[in-house]
């Protein structure tokens, strides 16, 4: 019987992450991020899962979630604090100061683009799902419509005031994100259109989660510069990312459900020219959630991918 156990970690002055573990403390590293807006929890059965097979899997609350360190400032989301944060979790989790894979979703997709651009000797291998690379990002925020507009909810999210209206009545305004079928629509409130998967106990985790405070998770927005234009102005206009800084040398594996409706699968276009190992493994009829509509899928795929026959 593998068992999940929490825990701090100190990983900077007056940060802590909480971090879910299972697995035998000699077995190989599996570090999971996850997004937003969730938590640490998603990935348990995962971890359950890989612990089962010998690893050590690991799963921390990324900064500004759930019970780790929230700082207000939405500077303290830039990446290189955010990529510290994982820098010195590494170092201390392991014995010869690296992993093996890292797998993220999300916001825990783009931290993980950057450490394994910045960092490649930290990890054996970079598993990516429903995370756009950020040059491919760029490229698509600067000149496809259809992208730009289905990410105009990043807009509302970076506002000062977005955790405040994101809790009223009960997180009426966080729900929609999971209804895919529909569109992202921050308005709608019709409950007959959750997905199968978001069952009322998965619903009180995620409102336990959310209670603990949602401004961590609205600052990753504040920071980035990755962000729509509005009326013709905004940063990711005139931004430019180097080359050195956006390509990756670590084997890795993209998953991405087509289905995700504020990800487009043109952020998929091009990426063999910032990957020198890359694979990518679609399911067409998955959404963003593919954790939670395709566990048994991303196991699978992993499994494949991490230790390959």
């Amino acid at each position: 019987m593998h068992t999940l156990h929490q825990y701090f970690i100190n990983v900077a002055p007056e940060v802590k992450l909480h971090v879910h573990e299972a697995g035998p403390k000699d077995g190989k590293i599996l570090l999971f991020l996850h997004g937003f807006p969730e938590a640490a929890f998603i990935w348990d059965e995962v971890l359950v899962h890989f612990a089962r097979l010998g690893y050590r899997a690991i799963a921390p609350n990324l900064r500004g979630f759930e019970q780790s360190s929230a700082p207000r400032a939405p500077e303290m989301y830039r990446s290189q604090h955010l990529c510290a944060d994982l820098r010195e979790l590494i170092a201390q989790i392991s014995s010869d100061g690296k992993i093996h894979t890292l797998i993220a979703h999300d916001w825990g997709g783009a931290v993980a683009w950057a450490l394994a651009n910045q960092s490649p000797n930290l990890m054996d291998k970079l598993c990516i799902i429903n995370s756009p690379h950020p040059a491919t990002f760029l490229r698509e925020l600067q000149h496809n419509t259809e992208q730009i507009q289905a990410s105009q909810y990043m807009n509302f999210l970076a506002k000062p005031e977005a955790a405040q209206l994101l809790a009223e009545n009960n997180f009426a305004r966080l729900w929609p994100f999971f209804r895919t079928r529909h569109g992202l629509d921050l308005q709608a409130t019709d409950s007959s259109h959750d997905p199968l998967w978001l069952t009322l106990e998965l619903k009180e985790k995620y409102q336990q989660v959310w209670s603990m405070g949602l401004h961590g998770g609205c600052n990753y927005y504040q920071a980035s510069p990755l962000k729509p234009s509005m009326a013709g102005s905004g940063q990711a206009l005139s931004l430019e990312i180097p080359l050195e800084r956006v390509t990756i040398s670590v084997p890795t594996l993209v998953l991405w459900g087509m289905n995700d409706v504020a990800l487009l699968p043109s952020l998929l276009v091009g990426l063999e020219q910032y990957i020198n190992q890359l694979e990518i493994r679609r399911l067409p009829e998955g959404s963003h959630w593919l954790i939670h509509e395709q566990p048994d899928w991303i196991c699978e795929c992993l499994t494949q991918f991490i230790e390959p026959a």
